[in-house]
């Protein structure tokens, strides 16, 4: 099998992209970002995947906030068919993911999460974990099932909250701990895909 390559999903500024096309370009990723698809036309990722020269593309997400519509996610699968992806990566995407992209990549969608799995899931999870008032939370990397937050937990780190943390500093350091997370347990996941020696999509 040759190289697995996958297609991003994102909806900001795509730090955690970043992160994974970095390490893509220094060789130590183990596979290759094949299209780079957000539902925000002036997503700051798109203007990143042209500097990469990684395909950009915009889907419109059609009138729900929380979801896509069943068309826009049913174009996302083909565009990332097109691309010939072996599987996907969710790097900031504010949807939640609908049938029609869990059966086309079934086991085979990854996500980072702001928190230790299974406590805190949702928005805002490190707000969560200060209002909580625990010692310690972190980002967790798991597959994306049709929970949210549910799917299995494939790594984590670990990230103490320090006595004068507000909401922003200790997103800040649970940022910095994914930039180093998503990209390894990527590169696991890759190496999983290639021992099994499933076929592209």
């Amino acid at each position: 099998m040759s190289m697995p390559s996958f297609g991003v999903l994102g909806s900001g500024k795509g730090s955690n992209f970043r992160a994974l096309a970095e390490s893509f370009k220094n060789g130590t990723l183990g596979c290759e970002p094949a299209v780079v698809i957000s539902d925000v036309e002036d997503a700051g990722m798109l203007t990143l995947a042209s500097e990469f020269g990684i395909p950009g593309r915009f889907v419109c997400p059609g009138p729900f906030r929380t979801k896509m519509s069943p068309e826009a996610e049913a174009e996302i699968v083909l565009l990332l068919r097109e691309a010939g992806v072996d599987f996907v990566v969710l790097a900031g995407f504010m949807r939640v993911i609908k049938e029609p992209l869990l059966q086309a990549f079934p086991g085979r969608i990854l996500n980072i999460h702001p928190s230790l799995l299974p406590l805190f899931r949702g928005l805002e999870s490190w707000r969560q974990a200060l209002e909580a008032g625990v010692s310690e939370t972190g980002c967790t990397v798991h597959l994306v099932d049709a929970g949210v937050d549910t799917g299995e937990i494939l790594g984590q780190s670990r990230v103490p909250v320090l006595p004068n943390d507000t909401a922003h500093s200790l997103h800040a350091r649970i940022q910095a701990a994914e930039h180093e997370l998503y990209p390894r347990m990527v590169r696991v996941f890759a190496e999983r895909l290639r021992k099994t020696k499933l076929p592209n999509h």
